[in-house]
């Protein structure tokens, strides 16, 4: 195994160990969110509005299938990520072979299912009869790449639970090169149009998660697995289910809000659909330092809960927590002087009434990134203790506020209650989670408590 790959979270200061592994992971995220932005930036360029509000109203529903699939990779990484903690290496390998299993009979079955029902999605989902058409043939290739997306997820969880951020962030960099790459390859020199930009995403997603698993064979002796490790144990089977499939639950809820908003959207015409888009890429980007601070907590939460470490746990918490309140402020302040220049990338500034729709979605969901700090950090760090399934709620409170929007405000107030359903389902989350967090933390220094009783009990009848 190579020591310097990977990372021991359970000692040392919590700020440092949550910016040092923070910080890889938010540029990997970075240049993710930059070659999906530079596909949607060439479709709305070179392909017109009409193929920017096709790839927008396949949104939602990418979110809540493909976000299953990512919930569940990243439930299969925690058990992982404490056995990491508590230094039991074999137990480690056991849910790596038979996650692994569990992941391959996942994305068959996602792939088929998702691939066969594409159209039929759309046309639930009331899309526009002007880019129906340009939709399908978008998302039907992004559905085919299911396997590709799990297999860089799974594997850059793997490594994360590890304590190295860095590796997956590397191959992502090398990977949205190539995106971009191929987009201008098949956007603009083979003329295969909005089908071109999904292709690109799709390869550029397998090359990261093969470059993963090289790294994987090469320099992890800790994950290299015997015959016996890829087989079945119903106690592990068990304890990933309970871990993953709550978490892939937890997206798909949240997604549903996400879909319901996103068909009432799609009432309001192309021009609202495709203002929407450009605002939520543009959001998506400057929102990964969140997305980061909450995977760290899911691995820093794991390792600290497998060694035993509990007072750790809400000193990262907090440490997290800092870091983006700061930076929530500095970004609304970003967004306010130059936001409209970031929505002139996606659309020409003659599209007036895009930009201005655009814009206000977009300042009206910075104002309120201080409460997406806490969904993000307090919900991963519940789940990296062990409680995936109590973290589930958080994504009803999002699919209930989402979906308040989307049915009772959208259809009498219009584009503007649109803006305000994600800002609302984050609030409702926090409701939640943050006495979750409270309840969970008791609950698991009780549990350990009584394991300590138990321990020196023995001990003193020996």
């Amino acid at each position: 195994m190579a020591k310097s790959t990977t990372k021991d979270m359970t000692v040392g200061s919590p700020m440092k160990l949550v910016l040092g592994f923070a910080l890889p992971m938010l540029m990997g995220l970075i240049f993710q969110q930059v070659y999906s932005l530079v596909d949607t930036i060439i479709v709305g360029k070179f392909l017109g509005v009409s193929a920017l509000a096709a790839v927008g109203v396949t949104g939602s529903i990418t979110f809540l299938l493909i976000g299953f699939c990512l919930g569940v990779c990243s439930g299969f990484a925690l058990p992982v990520a404490q056995q990491f903690g508590a230094k039991n290496y074999k137990a480690l390998r056991k849910y790596v072979g038979n996650s692994a299993v569990l992941s391959v009979l996942m994305a068959l079955v996602m792939t088929i299912a998702t691939v066969a029902l594409c159209r039929n999605i759309l046309v639930w989902m009331n899309t526009p009869e002007d880019i129906i058409d340009l939709a399908y043939e978008y998302l039907i290739v992004i559905f085919a790449g299911i396997p590709a997306t799990i297999l860089y997820n799974l594997l850059a969880g793997y490594l994360r639970s590890l304590g190295d951020s860095k590796t997956p962030v590397i191959f992502l960099v090398l990977s949205s090169v190539l995106n971009i790459g191929l987009d201008l390859l098949f956007i603009i020199n083979l003329q295969m149009g909005i089908f071109g930009a999904a292709l690109a995403t799709v390869l550029a997603q397998g090359v990261s998660g093969l470059l993963c698993l090289w790294v994987i064979i090469k320099k992890f002796d800790i994950l290299k697995l015997e015959k016996d490790d890829w087989k079945l144990d119903n106690h592990y089977v068990s304890v990933l289910v309970n871990m993953g499939f709550p978490m892939g639950f937890q997206y798909s809820i949240t997604a549903i809000g996400s879909v319901i908003l996103q068909t009432s959207v799609n009432g309001l015409g192309s021009i609202a659909v495709a203002s929407m888009t450009a605002a939520s890429k543009i959001s998506m980007f400057v929102v990964c330092p969140f997305d980061a601070l909450g995977s760290t907590m899911a691995t820093y939460g794991g390792q600290n809960v497998g060694a035993g470490k509990i007072d750790r746990l809400t000193k990262g918490l907090n440490a997290a927590s800092l870091c983006g309140i700061v930076y929530s402020i500095v970004i609304y302040i970003v967004l306010h002087f130059f936001g409209e220049n970031m929505i002139h990338l996606f659309v020409s500034a003659d599209q007036v009434e895009v930009v201005a729709e655009a814009k206000e979605f977009l300042l009206i969901n910075a104002l309120f990134y201080i409460a997406l700090v806490f969904v993000n950090v307090v919900r991963f760090m519940i789940q990296g203790m062990g409680f995936s399934g109590f973290a589930v709620f958080a994504g009803v409170f999002e699919m209930i506020a989402r979906a308040l929007i989307g049915i009772v405000f959208v259809p009498v107030f219009g584009y503007t209650a649109a803006c305000f359903a994600s800002p609302l389902a984050w609030v409702f989350a926090d409701a939640f989670l943050i006495p979750a967090y409270a309840h969970v933390l008791h609950k698991l220094k009780r549990r350990m408590a009584k394991a300590d009783s138990l321990q020196a009990k023995g001990n003193r009848l020996e």
